[in-house]
């Protein structure tokens, strides 16, 4: 495939990216919907329709403005899934479960992509190398992706998880982090940018980190 230099590279963590989140926050509403809660349904977000899940400026300007000025580190988020969790039949243990929706999602993709990568040698030259490096990316931002949102801080998805096991004497105090969780993320991802190789392009929780 005789992409021009400019849109070869960014084109193979393109697709990938928007799989991953697409399939991230799909994975999120379905798990609400299916669990008892029908908010993000009725507002269109069980779909894998990526319009429906982008944020302009977490999924693309952000990411893409890092990406141009050489960043060594990709930062990005999706547009959160909307859940009542007092809508769930099981509140605590559902909200488990639909957080780890997203991230078992993202195991799945790049578990998907790394078989798809055997049938490599079986296509075209022509489109072979392009699509060698997009599995290889789709698998590398997946893993990332479920990892980093496993993390135990509100609002990631490993924030829930343990918010819905702790008993609520502790359960309530470490559900109020979430209002400072952003910044708790800016500052991990602030020390990794300043751990990172210099001159070495390294790739992070690309897209879909903070959601639920």
């Amino acid at each position: 495939m005789d992409f021009p230099g400019t849109i070869y590279t960014p084109s193979t963590w393109f697709v990938p990216i928007l799989i991953a989140i697409t399939f991230h926050e799909a994975a999120h509403a379905y798990a609400a919907w299916k669990l008892g809660d029908d908010t993000a349904h009725r507002l269109g977000r069980v779909t894998f329709n990526p319009i429906k899940h982008v944020d302009p400026f977490g999924t693309i300007l952000l990411p893409a403005l890092l990406f141009l000025t050489n960043a060594p580190f990709l930062f990005g988020w999706a547009k959160p899934v909307p859940v009542a969790f007092g809508r769930l039949g099981h509140p605590r243990r559902d909200m488990a479960l639909v957080a780890l929706a997203g991230p078992l999602t993202n195991l799945a993709l790049a578990f998907i992509s790394a078989v798809l990568l055997r049938t490599a040698p079986l296509l075209p030259e022509t489109i072979a190398p392009w699509l060698v490096r997009t599995l290889y990316q789709s698998i590398l931002l997946n893993l990332i992706l479920a990892i980093f949102n496993m993390l135990p801080i509100p609002p990631l998805d490993g924030g829930r998880v343990v918010t819905s096991i702790l008993p609520n004497v502790l359960a309530r105090p470490f559900a109020k982090l979430e209002r400072y969780g952003f910044l708790i993320l800016l500052g991990i991802v602030s020390t990794a940018v300043q751990k990172s190789t210099t001159g070495r392009r390294k790739t992070g929780p690309v897209a879909g980190a903070l959601t639920t």
